[in-house]
Order: structure tokens, then sequence, then C-alpha cells
């Protein structure tokens, strides 16, 4: 989940800077004295929306190391941080993908997560709540599922998913901002200035949020994908066990609200929309599926 919401808060607030920046210096002049010009927005809002999207990939591995706090693993210092460093390096070589860095994030929770711009230049960290409360062959298939997400490129896909999401909020919010500019015309006729920067910014937000439920609800669909990719690396059974263990920890301590990362659990039904995870209950149902077969 941290993966995830670190991606979006970052695209979001980058879309906000270029928002302002093309404000200051005019280049967001997309609208005519007769009405807007629908081609240069459709190309000012591709463009612009694509370049905060993959601006939020290029940072995606900073910002998770600055934001959770993690140790990378330059060199191994005790036997687990060995340990951890060839299990990943195993995984990875079996996934045909570069070997990712390898880092500890303080927390109670059991959590992992994997980030960065592309299969050959990752991140793949776990939280030391996961390596106290789990069985070796637990946070083998936690690692699995993580090197998974990498191998199947989920962050690029979620980047060019963000970026056609931000093309449309870019969009569709000048639109509105056009739209309460023309209905808040003074005296004289003209449109207000004001009503168009305010109807942006607010329909920016807006839309925004909307984009991003549909962020996370791609994101819970890969999380099913990740679990067979961690099933494969290791087993159905270690990749289930891991989920149950995660389970155990969630019943008996709330996860780290927002920054749950490798699962979630319950709430209501507009922190469901925001989820980045399935429940823990589907995601062991369709492991226990997979192994009947």
């Amino acid at each position: 989940m941290k993966r995830v919401l670190l991606f979006v808060a970052t695209n979001m607030a980058i879309l906000a800077v270029i928002t302002v920046v093309m404000r200051l210096l005019g280049l967001d002049n997309t609208m005519s004295a007769n009405g807007i010009n629908y081609t240069s927005l459709a190309v000012f809002s591709i463009l612009w929306g694509s370049v905060g999207s993959f601006i939020s990939l290029a940072m995606s591995k900073w910002m998770a190391k600055k934001a959770m706090g993690v140790q990378v693993i330059e060199n191994p210092s005790n036997a687990t941080e060995q340990w951890l460093v060839d299990t990943v390096r195993q995984q990875a070589e079996s996934a045909n993908i570069g070997m990712p860095e390898v880092g500890i994030f303080n927390s109670a929770s059991p959590n992992a997560f994997a980030t960065g711009m592309s299969k050959n230049n990752s991140l793949v960290a776990v939280s030391t709540g996961l390596m106290q409360n789990m069985k070796r062959d637990e946070v083998e298939a936690v690692l699995g599922h993580e090197v998974a997400h990498v191998a199947n490129g989920d962050m690029v896909t979620m980047a060019l998913i963000q970026g056609v999401l931000n093309a449309f909020v870019i969009f569709f919010s000048r639109i509105i901002g056009f739209a309460l500019g023309q209905a808040m015309r003074d005296e004289d006729g003209h449109a207000s200035t004001a009503g168009y920067y305010i109807g942006s910014i607010i329909g920016q937000i807006v839309l925004g949020f909307l984009a991003a439920m549909i962020v996370c609800a791609f994101s819970r669909w890969r999380e099913f994908h990740a679990d067979e990719g961690g099933a494969k690396l290791t087993s159905s059974h270690s990749m289930a066990n891991a989920l149950r263990a995660l389970q155990r920890s969630s019943n008996q301590e709330k996860l780290e609200g927002e920054f749950a990362a490798f699962g979630i659990s319950g709430g209501s039904a507009m922190a469901k929309l925001f989820s980045t995870h399935p429940p823990l209950e589907e995601r062991i149902a369709r492991l226990e599926q997979r192994q009947s077969f």
C-alpha cells in the first residue's frame, strides 16, 4: 500500500505544482475569447498529465526511502541481512529482473513494499516487524510477492494509467473552470478570471480523488497477480501462510492505517474505495483455489 499511496500522493502534489507554474508562466492559456480551444487543451492535458505521472515514477524509490526511513543493505552486517539479500537475489534471477536494492525500515507491523522506475531499477523493503513476527518461509513468500510486482512492471503500468487519468483531470478541470468563469461574468460581460482559477482548482482536486480511486482499483486487481507470482517463486502454501500470518497480526492490533503495506483490514465503504489491497480473505481463497488444481 505504501508504494501506491506514495506514488498517488506524489503525483497529485507534482500535478498541483505544474498547474501553479503553468499559471505563473501564462502557459495555461488554452481558452480563447470565443470559448474553449479543445485541441490545444487536449494536447496540453496529455503533455502535462504524462509529465506529472512519470516524474512521480522517477521519484518513487527516493520518496519511499525518505518517507519510510528505509535503510538499504549495502553490506550485510548479520546473517539475517545476508539471508534477505540472497533470497531477493535468487528470486530476482528466477523472475529475470535486475537485482533490486534491499532495505529494512523500522515498523512494528509486518509490512513490505516494492517500488522503482523499472524492472532493473527497483527497491524491495521489509519492516522489522515482518522479520520478527513471520517465519522464514512466510517472509520468503512476502519477498516473492514484492519481486513479482517488480517483474510484472506494476509501477510502470500504474504510471501509464495515472498519466491518462491526469490528462482527463486537467482537461475536464479546465472546462469546469471555464464554465464557472463564464457564469461569474462582471458588469461589462467579461468572464471572471478568478472564477476560472477557482473552478479549475476545485475540479482538479475532486477529479484527482476520483482518479485515485481508479488507480487503487487497479492496484487491488494487481495484488492477485502478485500473489500468484509470489506463489510461483515460492509455493502457494507459503504464500497463503504469509497472508494468514498477516491476518493474525491484523486481528491482534490495528494495522498502521494508510501505511499498512501488504494487506488491509475492513474499514468503511469509502475506505475500501481507496484501499490498494483486496481483503486478505479473498486473497487467501484465491490461493487455496489455485492449490486445488
